[in-house]
């Protein structure tokens, strides 16, 4: 067994620093499109439709009973035999990054459609009626008056959500995608498993730096928003 070296740290953290791409392109694409998902089911659970609100209901308790490498693993080897039996297509040489991608939307869909759901909800409605009634169209009372203070209260969740997804991404190299982690993995079984405890410091090291650059960033945007809301008051 070799001893602990700390010098292999650095060397292993700047050969997996250029795979942070593909980290943050899987974190960006399943925030995108977990969002949009999310605002879909959200809608669905304001509109007052007993339908639309028990399939958004079902579906959001169903992924929240659900792992991520569960769902990960269900997605990567059984939606590919799925389309292969009933349409016939043969999805099993596309991108592996894409099965992340379709996995995070549909696992963190579920939870950005409750942050903006309880946002939107924390806002009195009358400001909006008081907008309509004073010229602006419902989409404008919406945009210029209920998001700006809907945004500000789910910025505090937002974050925790990134840095949750950020987290459960690095479980993308089971499958084969070589990210951070990934090629952390592959230094691992290229040294025949010596300096284990080196490479997952440095991977440590990027993701602890990640999670305090979004911290930084969004303990920011939460005092522009309540300088906003002090000016306003005033």
């Amino acid at each position: 067994m070799r001893p602990f070296n700390p010098l292999f740290i650095p060397e292993v953290f700047f050969e997996v620093l250029p795979f942070l791409r593909v980290t943050v392109l899987m974190l960006a694409g399943s925030l995108f499109f977990g969002s949009l998902l999310g605002f879909i089911l959200a809608r669905a659970k304001v509109s007052g439709r007993k339908a639309s609100r028990f399939i958004a209901d079902a579906y959001i308790a169903v992924m929240r009973c659900t792992p991520p490498i569960v769902l990960l693993f269900i997605v990567y080897y059984g939606l590919p035999e799925l389309l292969l039996s009933t349409a016939g297509v043969n999805i099993n040489n596309i991108d592996k990054g894409i099965f992340v991608l379709v996995t995070y939307t549909l696992l963190y869909g579920a939870t950005l459609s409750e942050i903006m759901r309880a946002s939107y909800e924390s806002i009195d409605k009358g400001q909006w009626e008081a907008a309509v009634s004073i010229g602006l169209s419902p989409f404008q009372a919406f945009y210029r008056i209920m998001l700006p203070q809907a945004a500000a209260v789910a910025l505090p969740n937002l974050c925790n959500v990134i840095i949750n997804l950020m987290k459960d991404g690095a479980l993308a190299f089971t499958i084969g995608l070589i990210d951070i982690m990934g090629r952390g993995s592959l230094i691992i079984s290229r040294n025949f498993g010596a300096y284990a405890l080196e490479t997952y410091l440095a991977l440590a090291l990027i993701y602890w730096g990640l999670t305090l650059i979004f911290e930084k960033s969004f303990s920011i945007l939460e005092k522009s928003f309540s300088r906003g809301k002090k000016s306003l008051a005033e």
